[in-house]
């Protein structure tokens, strides 16, 4: 038997020797006494309650039936008056029974508040008399009730607290899936759209032109390789964050893109067809980790669906640093939007989300002049004086 187990045994041990001793004790004392001294004898019992609540109000029942049964009435008080203070002992019950109806099952609470009701009620029709009969059964009636209600309010707040972390755990869950998903969205999404123009590209001037079908392929490779890399490097951070600290050690991850990392996401656009002009404003700065990585996501987003959807060969992405806020907009000339183009994909849906987690605005829709654009602004923090590494 471990140590606080049988500290808990002890402790029912010694509860059930005290209120022997009270009931057994012939002295002048009253019955008020004798009930207030097994009332306090409980606290013996704690133990008990925290590991087994049954057995605990077993024993509570036991103890207390004895002082109120084996406790002889002093001859200078009367008989009515003596008993009632003995049932005192029974406050101790109700107080373990308020406990069980608050931890243990719901069956398991209506048979130990039907056993306590009907024994106490028993013993109270069997020592009392006329009036007084009445007065204490309603006096014990009442005391249980309040100890059942405030046990059926534990148990209520119990059962809120964990439906409320089993919803935090489902939303911290359904939230992770989501920006899982519009990373691999956003990170393939671009690549594929390139692929899949530089590969018809290439199948139709396969023959005629073996030199532009050259430079397809070759695109189709390095876009591809870059894409592969993405998805590595997602997939490996989500197995270390499943892992945790354990684990072999992996060699350091190549870094998230960036806004650094524009001019050459618009190379590889140039190679699908589409000329990106890029313009900078502002004073350029390090920005957190988040907005950079969501505002290179919803240029890249916002390209693709310029690649695929435009009709255009020529776009430009403004890239403008405030005080406050960091700004980014891609505008084309094209088409603007098509039944079943941009704004009714995921792309849109995946920026509003990123937009939204960092607190930010975006719109986006065809333009009044022709063609179609995409601005956000993203809130920053204070600007940092101090010097950063490039990237």
């Amino acid at each position: 038997m471990t140590g606080p187990k049988a500290v808990a045994w002890a402790g029912g041990v010694c509860y059930l020797l005290m209120t022997g001793l009270l009931a057994g004790a012939t002295t002048r004392a009253s019955g008020t006494v004798h009930g207030v001294g097994s009332l306090l004898a409980v606290s013996l019992l704690v133990g008990v309650v925290r590991r087994m609540p049954l057995t605990a109000l077993a024993m509570a029942l036991l103890g207390s039936t004895a002082v109120v049964v084996g406790t002889p009435s002093p001859a200078h008080a009367p008989w009515a008056v003596s008993y009632q203070g003995q049932f005192l002992s029974y406050l101790a019950v109700d107080l373990v029974l308020g406990y069980v109806i608050s931890t243990c099952t719901r069956r398991a609470s209506a048979v130990a508040v039907a056993v306590s009701f009907t024994v106490q009620l028993l013993v109270i029709g069997a020592f009392t008399h006329g009036s007084d009969l009445t007065v204490t059964g309603l006096i014990a009636f009442l005391a249980m009730a309040v100890c059942c209600a405030a046990g059926l309010l534990g148990r209520e707040r119990r059962e809120h607290a964990v439906a409320l972390r089993s919803q935090e755990v489902a939303e911290a869950v359904t939230a992770e899936r989501l920006r899982i998903a519009r990373e691999l969205h956003d990170a393939v999404a671009h690549s594929i759209g390139i692929i899949a123009i530089q590969a018809g590209v290439g199948s139709r001037v396969i023959r005629t032109q073996p030199a532009q079908a050259g430079e397809a392929l070759r695109a189709i490779e390095s876009t591809s390789r870059e894409t592969l890399a993405g998805l590595r490097r997602t997939l490996v951070s989500l197995r270390q964050a499943d892992r945790g600290t354990t684990g072999p050690k992996r060699s350091p991850l190549t870094p998230s893109p960036g806004l650094a990392d524009v001019e050459r996401l618009a190379a590889t656009t140039a190679d699908a067809g589409v000329r990106v002009e890029v313009c900078r404003s502002g004073e350029q700065r390090a920005v957190p980790a988040d907005i950079d990585l969501s505002a290179y996501r919803i240029v890249q987003e916002a390209l693709t669906n310029v690649v695929r959807h435009a009709g255009t060969g020529h776009c430009r992405v403004t890239i403008g640093y405030r005080e406050a806020e960091l700004s980014v907009e891609v505008v084309d000339d094209g088409r603007g939007a098509t039944g079943n183009g941009a704004a009714h994909g995921f792309g849109l849906v995946g920026m509003r989300e990123r937009v939204g987690l960092l607190h930010g605005h975006l719109s986006a829709g065809p333009r009044p002049e022709g063609g179609f654009r995409v601005a956000a602004r993203l809130p920053l923090p204070a600007p940092v004086t101090m010097g950063v590494e490039a990237r």
